[in-house]
């Protein structure tokens, strides 16, 4: 094993934290090495945002060729796809971000290493060991080691991934041939982004949820609405449902799934009913990759699969080491991952850092219609006993009334501002509608300043444009809307 002088740090990990993180050290002078198991750009670029964008970008094209091009005047005869043409696409589109990341690297003067990493305790620090793909072994000594190796899919207990009927996400964007039947548990933003795709293209799609609605953690008026569109496409839904078991056959799988009961949380099995499928795509949340990663006797604290750090400084039990991104935690989203490890990285070089807002990250789900939000939900303000009129305003503005979004021919959804009556400060944005990821980060500026809707409304806002709906929400919620 080859023994390389000590280095300031080292990060293991290359996702959207990792290589971020790498980056930003490298402008703030640190000497550092990005390790890196598989492909550069972590799950974000090769297993989740970018391919699953590109996927959907795919099926959004299909359906308006499909099913609007008559409505304007555009002949588009015998609309088919195809599959495999569909999914290299995704792929072709994550291969050359990828390789983008590596020409950043160098460009920083980042040294990459391609290999799995374990970490121990040195004398003077620490010490990341790696197995190069080749075989060979490298050393490196350093004083700081930042932990960036994301996560991955968790299972249902009693169903582990098999990777050909009981899928991740990861399968499910490189499936071979198209599924005529498949079964989503979860739906949160995976599980709806990927629904999406695979019924725009013919696929029967039956979603499962324990919770009682779609998207549960946005507001209940999005989620209304995307469970009103979910109908309209052909999307089978069961929400307040509880998977009892899933077995394979030859044929594919059979799901079992019953209501939830008051009694416990899988379900009231007298009112059981199998659902059947080529495959199931598991979407119920993710855990940290940590196994193998801490050489003994280095005692790293875990707590549900997930690295334990400190907020704000995210440093660990074990002095020099820190962990950032999907590894620690939730929420679990890329952006939020590279904000830490810069925040992180710049306390390593001495520098204060700004802390990172959580009460402020942005939240996109890129289903159809797309989803953006932003700081408290309505039930969350009157969860905490705020009332609304008392408390806080509701500013609602309907893409039905807006030019631009009527010449596009998309006008389902709306634009909701939740704001302090007291103080004006906006307190929470949910979107929901075509393009709509696009708006927030207005409203996430918005929240950063501390503007107030008075100043959204004092903002001149471009006509025609769907940012209109903001600034219009914005005066909603001080009674003064002016086009509904």
């Amino acid at each position: 094993m080859a023994t390389e002088p000590t280095k300031e740090l080292v990060i293991v990990g290359g996702g959207p934290a990792g290589y971020v993180g790498a980056i930003r050290a490298a402008q703030l002078g640190l000497e550092v090495v990005c390790v890196e198991r598989e492909a550069l750009g972590g799950v974000c670029l090769n297993w989740g945002c970018i391919p699953t964008k590109a996927l959907l970008s795919a099926a959004e094209l299909y359906c308006r060729m499909k099913n609007e091009a008559a409505a304007w005047g555009l002949l588009a005869d015998n609309v088919h796809h195809d599959w495999e043409k569909v999914i290299a696409r995704s792929r072709d589109v994550t291969t050359t971000l990828n390789r983008g990341i590596a020409g950043l690297l160098r460009k920083h003067g980042v040294r990459h290493v391609a290999g799995a990493a374990t970490v121990r305790g040195a004398d003077d620090g620490l010490r990341v060991d790696v197995k190069t793909p080749d075989g060979g072994a490298i050393e490196l000594p350093c004083r700081n080691v930042l932990v960036a190796t994301g996560a991955r899919a968790r299972a249902l207990p009693g169903a582990p991934f098999d990777g050909k009927k009981i899928i991740s996400a990861r399968e499910a964007m490189t499936l071979s041939k198209q599924p005529k039947r498949l079964v989503v548990v979860g739906a949160g933003a995976i599980g709806m982004e990927l629904a999406c795709f695979f019924n725009a293209f013919g696929t029967h799609v039956t979603v499962v949820e324990m919770q009682d609605r779609l998207l549960p953690i946005e507001d209940g008026d999005v989620s209304k609405v995307i469970a009103k569109a979910c109908r309209k496409q052909g999307i089978e839904c069961h929400t307040s449902t509880a998977v009892q078991s899933v077995n394979t056959t030859k044929q594919g799988v059979r799901v079992e799934v019953a209501p939830m009961s008051s009694k416990n949380n899988r379900g009231d099995a007298k009112d059981a009913r199998v659902l059947e499928a080529d495959h199931v795509l598991v979407a119920i949340g993710v855990q940290g990759n940590v196994e193998d990663l801490f050489v003994a006797p280095l005692d790293v604290a875990l707590e549900g699969g997930h690295i334990q750090v400190e907020p704000s400084t995210y440093a660990t039990n074990v002095k020099g080491l820190f962990a950032v991104g999907d590894v620690v935690g939730a929420p679990w989203l890329a952006h939020v991952a590279s904000e830490e490890a810069i925040a992180c990285v710049e306390q390593i070089a001495g520098h204060a850092g700004k802390p990172v807002r959580y009460d402020a990250i942005p939240a996109c789900t890129f289903c159809m219609p797309q989803v953006a939000s932003l700081g408290l939900t309505e039930e969350a303000l009157k969860a905490d006993g705020m009332k609304v009129d008392v408390n806080y305003k509701v500013g609602r503005f309907p893409f039905q009334a807006s030019g631009k979004a009527q010449a596009a021919g998309h006008t389902e959804g709306f634009v909701k501002l939740l704001s302090d009556v007291t103080s004006g400060e906006l307190l929470g944005a949910h979107l929901v509608g075509d393009s709509v990821t696009e708006l927030l980060a207005e409203l996430g500026l918005a929240v950063r300043l501390e503007a107030t809707c008075e100043e959204i409304i004092d903002t001149m806002h471009a006509h025609p444009t769907l940012s209109e709906s903001v600034h219009e929400a914005a005066l909603a919620t001080l009674g003064r809307a002016l086009h509904v």
